[in-house]
């Protein structure tokens, strides 16, 4: 017997990706939808299956089919030019959209053509995506047609940052850096030399330095100025994870148990947000495979400094995990339905 005595259809339109294949999984398991792939392109790859497993339902990312079959919300796990072409079409239909890709994060065209190389072809939605971070967002979410997805770099640095920033213990004037380090499939599934196990093996490389496109969502989400803030994304050896050391100077702080407080005051009824004691912080280990995000951090008294070290797995809560939460407010169900 379900849980639930009807289940949401919900479809997913890029499911071959990481991030697709990853909401998969987590919807298959979650007890009150029923998940589709919506086909978008003639690809037929598919990975094997063992003998006797149900194949999931398949029918067309087209809105006509979407509608016959009445589903509650279609997850867009696309790059952002293929968002851009369907997500009008379903949201005119009446369906809720949840876009993982970036095309609809910021809230201008003039900042999107800066640090996007597409050209928008709906910039009439910008300011219509409710921005998908839960922790910052959520009445907004709850109930909402259209939601953009963060990006996985934003989502730790966000909520790490924004906490400070509003409690105005930074010392702006100091500048933040913000050092983050991804797995490889942060990068996507599609092919790259960039991305091939002979470049990436026993490697650590730096990459969009100053021109990283996940910078906008962050100053835009934690109101923090260009000047001020300095972004630098590397990748690693490994398949999934993100860990971002983030330095800064504080003023009107006297003791860490004081930084601890504002955490704990902004993130108390977080089921998603874990926090360390000071002098500890955490690492991939931790969050892989969860929708967690674990923040903990390091401070000097005499010098103001102070390291924070954020921790999320970028297939969970950076992309797949975080729009769940986002469905779950959007059609009903509790916020950590499936995820917990």
């Amino acid at each position: 017997m379900h849980k639930y005595s009807k289940l949401h259809p919900v479809g997913v339109v890029g499911f071959r990706g990481y991030s697709g294949a990853e909401l998969l999984r987590l919807l298959e398991s979650h007890p009150g939808v029923e998940p589709y792939l919506l086909e978008h392109r003639s690809e037929t790859e598919r990975r094997p299956g063992p003998l006797g497993s149900a194949p999931l339902k398949s029918i067309p990312a087209a809105v006509e089919a979407v509608a016959a079959e009445e589903l509650s919300a279609v997850f867009l796990a696309t790059p952002a030019e293929v968002s851009m072409e369907l997500a009008p079409a379903f949201l005119a239909a009446g369906i809720k959209v949840i876009d993982l890709s970036g095309a609809y994060r910021l809230r201008d065209l003039e900042t999107f053509a800066r640090w996007y190389p597409e050209r928008h072809t709906s910039p009439e939605l910008l300011s219509q995506a409710i921005y998908g971070l839960p922790e910052f967002y959520r009445d907004q979410i709850r109930g909402a047609q259209f939601v953009a997805n963060p990006g996985c770099y934003p989502t730790a640095a966000n909520l790490a940052l924004k906490p400070l920033v509003e409690a105005e213990v930074i010392d702006r004037s100091r500048g933040i850096v913000c050092d983050a380090k991804s797995g490889v499939s942060g990068a996507g599934r599609k092919p790259s030399l960039r991305t091939s196990f002979g470049e990436i093996v026993e490697n650590f490389s730096a990459y969009s330095i100053l021109t990283h496109r996940h910078v906008p969502e962050i100053l835009q989400n934690s109101v923090l100025g260009e000047r001020e803030f300095t972004f630098v994304a590397q990748l690693i050896p490994v398949h999934r994870g993100i860990l971002e050391t983030i330095h800064l100077r504080v003023q009107r702080i006297s003791q860490a148990v004081e930084l601890l407080a504002i955490y704990e005051d902004f993130y108390a009824k977080e089921p998603f947000i874990r926090l360390y004691a000071p002098g500890q912080v955490p690492d991939l280990h931790a969050v892989q495979h969860t929708n967690f995000c674990d923040i903990g951090f390091v401070f000097d008294v005499d010098s103001q400094r102070a390291v924070i070290v954020a921790a999320i797995d970028n297939l969970v809560k950076g992309a797949a995990g975080q729009a769940i939460q986002n469905m779950n407010l959007m059609l009903g169900f509790p916020e950590a339905e499936g995820l917990l």
